[in-house]
């Protein structure tokens, strides 16, 4: 299977570019599940009868303006899970869950966090908290599960073009960087740090 992750900002603006490049992958090279972020439409307006006449099912959960997130699939598309599964609920629309094949997939938008004073980095840190939990009472660490998404955190140094120019910023903050080890910890691989040891 294939997977693609695309924080698109904004659906509306974006859906041609979107089909392009959906049609433009073909036979082996077709794209099995994609995973949006920022797609900013509310669900009445979201563009499913597109996707669908490109061969692809879809859940999406969105929100005006802001935020918005969805799955694309092509090899089935079962147990959605708008927003999270435990916890309290996130007014924003930020995660969307579901069964693509034999694989569960999430797609996320995790919150930027603003500055390392402000009221959004710690919804921040309780956001990434709430998403181990949602993801370790929908899975077994052994089972297929993929979470894709913008995730608004440099791993390590490797992630960022300077690092002396986000030293005291979001995105590079050791309890971001923690946050996000204690998921994959949980049982993920950074794919794409296995595929790119180098750096960005």
């Amino acid at each position: 299977m294939k997977f693609a992750t695309w924080n698109v900002n904004s659906l509306t603006v974006r859906l041609p570019q979107v089909l392009d490049w959906l049609n433009a992958h073909t036979g082996d090279e077709a794209i099995d599940v994609l995973a949006l972020q920022e797609t900013k439409t509310t669900d009445d307006k979201f563009p499913r009868a597109e996707f669908e006449a490109a061969g692809y099912q879809v859940a999406f959960y969105g929100q005006k303006t802001y935020n918005g997130v969805a799955i694309l699939s092509r090899v089935g598309l079962t147990e959605v899970v708008p927003g999270f599964a435990v916890g309290d609920p996130d007014p924003d629309a930020r995660i969307i869950t579901a069964m693509c094949g034999r694989v569960r997939v999430s797609s996320v938008y995790v919150p930027n966090g603003r500055s390392l004073d402000h009221d959004h980095y710690q919804y921040k840190l309780r956001w990434m908290s709430q998403l181990r939990e949602h993801v370790a009472a929908l899975c077994a660490p052994t089972d297929d599960v993929v979470v894709a998404g913008d995730f608004n955190i440099a791993p390590t140094d490797l992630d960022v073009y300077d690092p002396k120019k986000f030293v005291g910023a979001t995105h590079v903050s050791e309890p971001e960087r923690a946050s996000l080890a204690s998921l994959c910890d949980w049982g993920f691989v950074d794919l794409f740090r296995q595929h790119h040891s180098e750096g960005r």
